[in-house]
């Protein structure tokens, strides 16, 4: 019965409209004005997954667990996250280095948790964290369980995995990580990429759900140029994994620079091997504004 809850989404396909479900009521996507081929239809993300194809990241210069977003207040980011939400926004990305599943928690208290993905990633590097203990990721996750106050997590990641050896160093969490899938407490797991070399050891890896790539056209905080990514990215996702685009905005290098910015998410939606895309927004004028230009690439990509 719960696995079937947690399913509830899985079965949308593009055109079919898929129940929102929110707390007192629940409409379909469509009845509420969201297109199944915009930036808020539902994509899939690996085998095991359907998320938005935008959505929401909490990794804004993220640092010891604190973010762009979280130093503006926790109120007001609360209400961003409200906002996202309320614009139709359903994928949220976390990680231990962000602090942001308690206050995520907070906002979207009384939401069903059906109606919400959530993907967050398990930190073992030295430094990044107040605490110099890195325990396992059972151990972890079961924290991680209790700050989001759910019951299961969609995706779990390994964070930031830099060089190509990876696999062999991470083999006790990978194994780890299969067990709380097997017992039902993650739906998914994965890893989030930042080396040229770690992305090409996720070619063949089945363990891999989800990789998170940082993806964009001018090599901004890049593994390397998208002439070398984007083959690789190709392999990765023809293999059955998920792709999640990450510094699709650079990691805010285009934010003022709004023909980059486009160039990027025309790029990024044209490729065919990244699924969804993840950008750590700061303000709701933030979301309102890549929303409509997503929604201007994808109807002008349809319209050719």
């Amino acid at each position: 019965m719960q696995l079937n809850r947690r399913r509830f989404l899985g079965g949308a396909t593009a055109g079919v409209s898929v129940a929102l479900v929110d707390g007192q009521h629940s409409t379909t996507r469509a009845a509420a004005g969201i297109s199944a081929f915009g930036p808020l239809a539902e994509v899939s993300l690996g085998k095991a997954l359907r998320v938005t194809r935008v959505g929401m990241g909490f990794g804004m210069r993220a640092w010891n667990r604190q973010s762009n977003l979280s130093r503006r207040g926790l109120d007001h980011a609360e209400r961003v996250i409200r906002h996202a939400y309320d614009s139709g926004i359903r994928f949220f990305d976390h990680a231990d280095l962000y602090g942001s599943h308690q206050f995520f928690s907070r906002a979207l208290r009384g939401k069903a948790r059906d109606s919400y993905v959530i993907c967050t990633k398990i930190w073992f590097h030295p430094q990044g964290l107040p605490e110099k203990d890195r325990p396992d990721a059972d151990v972890v996750v079961r924290r991680f369980l209790k700050e989001l106050d759910t019951d299961y997590i969609d995706l779990v990641q390994i964070h930031c995995m830099m060089s190509p050896d990876w696999p062999q160093r991470m083999s006790r969490q990978m194994d780890q990580l299969e067990d709380l899938k097997q017992r039902g407490l993650i739906r998914a797991h994965g890893v989030s990429i930042h080396g040229f070399s770690a992305l090409e050891a996720v070619v063949g890896q089945k363990w891999v759900d989800v990789v998170h790539v940082r993806i964009n056209p001018f090599g901004e905080k890049m593994d390397a140029g998208p002439d070398q990514v984007v083959p690789v990215v190709e392999k990765i996702h023809t293999g059955g994994t998920g792709v999640i685009g990450m510094k699709v905005v650079g990691e805010g290098a285009f934010s003022d620079d709004k023909s980059k910015l486009d160039n990027s998410i025309r790029f990024v939606l044209g490729l065919g091997c990244v699924d969804a895309m993840i950008v750590g927004f700061e303000t709701e004028a933030d979301i309102d504004d890549f929303l409509a230009r997503v929604d201007a690439a994808l109807k002008a990509q349809h319209a050719s």
